[in-house]
């Protein structure tokens, strides 16, 4: 039985956008699925689009989200070069190429930018300018005499004009194009690099690709890379052409989403396992339908059969949801490296920024929701006592302004402001005045936060901003509520 192959072969462009991470996810899922092997490869033959610095992203990229390769630029294995514009050196593509020329299933182009451009300007509206095979009808001679003359060129692929080509994806069955429907794409460009398209099928095939993982936006050149397949008399890989990744609005995920890659999520707050699982469910899902899976429980369900053709759609929302549970079940040392910078931002002050980062632990979705949420440790905010009435807590401004004056003057006499002394403190109010709890604590919670909603109660609170701090705020709150 043959190994399982699989390759990531992004081009250096800039961030790595969430559709190629899934390619990458996917691709390597299959591999360990198998017990196969899983190849990084760069693609810099388009020099145009090359971003500095951009290789670095996707190294940067692989280790964070665990996406461990085993051959690549930077690791031994027997068919490297793994980056394309050292393999263009090797002279292989332009071999290849010429292969194909003499076979009849490719030819040279001499045309000039001028005489495309009008090619491309006679297509009717609605069509997609193809080229006219002018060149195909050249004599020998005189592509002899052209290249003898130094004149740019081209290497252009020779489909026929006539009848159909069939190709199999996983996803979407077998797929059947019209030749003639299909343009005589260039193979080797005039500076002599490859084309994407046909780099991508002689490497494939030379590093013995099984799979190929790629988004549908492919599934229009695939009988391109069929007919090459053919014409070298190889066989072709599994494909696998993933379905369209779309926002809640179900357009194409673009930059101006503000979510469209790795590195923009990350920045967000979101930790690399909640996004690597959530980008594996962005158009697959296990038979029992588990949606919090770690890597090795995605390797070992994931079926690639099992990939939905229909667009899949990046739900923010549940993006957050996923990222809050990961939180919740991070290890408390590494919640804490995440979640005190944060704090640090909010609070300026001399407070217990690790206990004030637990009180949030189970209650944020990403990082940053941690600013909003403690900011008044910073500072006491100007609040309604509105906010004091709450009929559940039977609770209003008299009765809470009663609370506050009693419980003040025995704030004032204990000097044990731990959680549990507070907690004490407040157990044997409530018992002695023979309320219920949030009549109580209701009111104090108010008074020492100036909010509704806190992260933590009036115990964990005050423990944090200590006697003094604690009584000028429970002042503050008698005085709002005298007046």
């Amino acid at each position: 039985m043959t190994k399982v192959r699989t390759r990531y072969a992004p081009s250096p462009t800039g961030r790595m956008h969430v559709g190629n991470l899934r390619t990458a996810l996917y691709a390597y899922l299959i591999t360990r699925h198998a017990g196969g092997d899983f190849i990084l490869r760069i693609e810099d033959t388009d020099q145009e689009r090359y971003f500095e610095g951009a290789v670095d992203i996707i190294y940067r990229t692989l280790q964070s989200t665990g996406l461990d390769y085993d051959e690549g630029p930077d690791k031994e294995g027997a068919v490297g070069p793994y980056v394309q514009s050292e393999r263009v050196k090797t002279g292989i593509y332009m071999k290849y190429a010429k292969e194909l020329v003499e076979k009849g299933e490719a030819y040279y182009c001499f045309c000039d930018k001028e005489r495309l451009e009008q090619l491309h300007a006679q297509a009717k509206d609605g069509e997609v300018a193809k080229y006219d095979k002018h060149c195909l009808s050249l004599s020998k001679e005189e592509v002899e005499a052209n290249l003898a003359a130094g004149k740019p060129f081209v290497i252009r692929q020779n489909i026929p004009a006539t009848g159909t080509t069939t190709f199999h994806d996983e996803i979407y069955g077998d797929i059947t194009a019209p030749n003639d429907e299909l343009d005589d794409m260039v193979l080797i460009k005039s500076d002599g690099y490859p084309t994407y398209n046909f780099a991508n099928v002689i490497d494939d095939h030379l590093m013995g690709i099984t799979h190929v993982v790629r988004g549908n936006e492919y599934l229009s050149s695939a009988p391109k890379y069929t007919r090459l397949y053919a014409a070298f008399g190889w066989d072709e890989p599994v494909y696998v052409h993933c379905p369209l990744i779309t926002d809640e609005e179900h357009k194409k995920l673009s930059k101006r989403s503000g979510h469209s890659s790795y590195e923009d999520l990350i920045e967000q707050g979101f930790v690399n396992e909640a996004v690597v699982n959530f980008v594996a469910l962005l158009g697959w899902s296990p038979e029992n339908n588990q949606e919090i899976m770690s890597k090795e429980e995605l390797i070992k369900a994931f079926d690639y059969r099992k990939i939905n053709k229909s667009p899949a759609v990046f739900d923010i929302q549940k993006l957050r949801w996923m990222n809050g549970e990961y939180i919740k079940n991070m290890p408390e040392d590494e919640y804490l490296q995440r979640a005190v910078p944060e704090v640090k931002k909010a609070v300026s002050k001399d407070y217990d920024c690790e206990k004030i980062a637990m009180l949030l632990k189970s209650r944020i979705e990403v990082f940053p929701d941690i600013i909003p949420a403690i900011d008044f440790f910073e500072e006491l905010p100007d609040y309604d006592i509105e906010i004091y009435t709450h009929k559940k807590m039977k609770t209003n401004s008299e009765n809470s302004l009663e609370v506050l004056r009693e419980l003040l003057p025995e704030f004032e006499a204990t000097d044990d402001y731990s959680f549990e002394g507070i907690q004490k403190l407040l157990t044997d109010y409530i018992a002695k005045k023979g309320i219920k709890n949030g009549q109580a604590l209701w009111p104090v919670r108010i008074a020492v936060s100036g909010k509704q909603s806190t992260p933590g109660g009036a115990y964990e609170i005050m423990e944090i901003l200590g006697k003094e701090e604690s009584l000028r705020r429970i002042r503050i709150g008698i005085e709002k509520l005298a007046k």
